[in-house]
């Protein structure tokens, strides 16, 4: 039986080969001794689900090994994002939450992510605790199950609906008054969790929009749930045929991350997007505080904290560290390349949802197009082109890519190496503000090589010096 890994955004596995009720139940158990072991059981926890196949049967079984530990169990009534469980978490005061997500992954995985009290994800420090309770477990495991039906008699188990609580408090962090101005909106939610949170603030207001793949299906479609340019073609072709959309709006499985498409079309990246709400919070809503991002994130972002002057945090890959900068009020938003933000106020968690309604209100405020603002972002700051490549590695490359990121080169693309950055892969900075980054993939033999420069010639320049330093060609 393979051992339970957890990784940067809990453990995740193939249904029936890793992902089964075992595990589960077992994975469980060692979430319910950690809360015992640090006393926070008596708090109880909140178990909910994405879209995907099985999910109210793998809440069920865990329900009933949290319940057979003694810790009382809040169970949401409906699939639910897993910006609105860290949201209900903060609201209950529990102790946290077991969510069964695999977020963007493809519809044959499913996985266990799990929150603590502080509402954000695990730390390195929580999961390796849990992971090593259930890797003692696997193989020999005897457990105490309490049916659902008798946990609710003994006052263990409760239903819970996560969703209400959750849009209201939204109605104070967005001005949908501006957002209502707004010509048409384009809704994607790609089968998954949103489903009902995406086009409510707009049906209360009467608002035009056309929404798509707003079903539940478990296979979404054939696609994996992430809204990236190359899985939302029918809905990037939609908003570009249709005259009357001024935005188009999607999010992942479990509305943890989103996707903007501009009026005329135009996938926007998240790394863009994260730079110009930081703009916007500044400057129109006055908002202040810090800035977070990913080693892996744009440096645009680095660019209008030093226009607005205020203090930019650079974290490993991972929302939990943007999260924690979050839940100790350090930042006013924090945000990764891989389309996951939140802000000061909100929860610790990424949230699609939230990050959607933030781009529409600065449209609709600021009256000028995503790609408008970003061209006279550039115009203030400077411009910023960023791609991400996965290359693969050969048995004998693997092998000697440790020894390749260990000797520093002093001289890349031409440029000398100014600084390198170890908090995560191996990120190097050259002379001119471009840079690239290595990061080894822990389940695949690939290496994922980001690079970011001024234009797009310089960046082809950086990034096949990036393959080149790999590969060694």
């Amino acid at each position: 039986m393979n051992r339970i890994a957890f990784g940067t955004s809990g453990w995740r596995g193939i249904l029936c080969e890793d992902f089964i009720f075992e595990n589960v139940r077992v994975v469980t158990q060692a979430i319910a001794d950690h809360l015992i072991a640090t006393g926070e059981s008596s708090k109880g926890l909140i178990v909910g689900c994405d879209s995907r196949f099985l999910g109210e049967r793998f809440v069920r079984e865990s329900a009933q090994v949290l319940a057979g530990a003694g810790v009382k169990v809040f169970i949401c009534n409906r699939d639910t994002p897993t910006p609105v469980i860290s949201f209900e978490i903060l609201r209950r005061k529990t102790a946290g939450a077991i969510n069964f997500t695999a977020s963007h992954n493809p519809p044959e995985y499913n996985g266990i992510k799990f929150s603590p009290s502080w509402g954000g994800p695990a730390l390195p420090e929580t999961t390796s605790d849990i992971e090593r309770r259930a890797n003692e477990m696997l193989g020999e495991f005897c457990y105490k199950e309490r049916f659902l039906d008798k946990a609710k008699k003994d006052g263990l188990c409760e239903e819970i609906d996560c969703r209400s609580a959750y849009l209201d408090d939204l109605e104070t962090k967005i001005d949908f008054d501006a957002v209502a101005t707004l010509g048409g909106i384009a809704l994607n939610p790609l089968y998954g969790t949103a489903r009902g949170y995406l086009d409510e603030p707009l049906k209360k207001r009467g608002m035009k929009f056309h929404q798509i793949n707003a079903h539940r299906d478990p296979y979404f479609g054939g696609f994996p749930p992430e809204p990236s340019e190359k899985n939302i073609h029918d809905f990037i072709a939609l908003v570009r045929k249709d005259p009357a959309i001024s935005l188009g709006l999607a999010t992942d499985g479990d509305a943890d991350r989103f996707g903007i498409i501009d009026a005329d079309g135009t996938y926007i990246e998240p790394n863009y997007i994260i730079a110009l709400l930081l703009d916007y919070l500044i400057r129109v809503r006055k908002m202040s505080g810090g800035v977070a991002r990913s080693v892996a994130t744009s440096h645009l972002i680095d660019a209008v904290a030093r226009h607005h002057g205020v203090e930019l945090f650079e974290t490993p890959v991972g929302f939990k560290y943007v999260g924690e900068l979050i839940s100790k009020d350090k930042i006013i938003i924090g945000g990764e390349e891989s389309a996951g933000l939140s802000i000061k106020g909100h929860v610790p968690e990424k949230d699609g949802i939230l990050a959607c309604f933030l781009v529409a209100e600065m449209v609709a405020r600021e009256g000028k197009s995503v790609s408008q603002l970003l061209k006279e972002l550039y115009a203030k700051v400077g411009c910023y082109l960023t791609r991400r490549d996965n290359i693969k590695l050969s048995p004998s490359l693997e092998a000697a890519y440790k020894g390749k990121v260990a000797a520093v080169p002093a001289e890349i693309a031409g440029l000398k190496v100014k600084d390198v950055v170890t908090i995560d892969g191996m990120k190097l900075i050259l002379e001119d503000g471009s840079w690239m980054l290595f990061r080894k993939s822990g389940t695949e033999p690939v290496v994922r090589l980001y690079g970011e420069a001024s234009s797009e010639e310089r960046l082809n320049k950086v990034m096949s010096a990036g393959r080149e330093f790999i590969l060694g060609k």
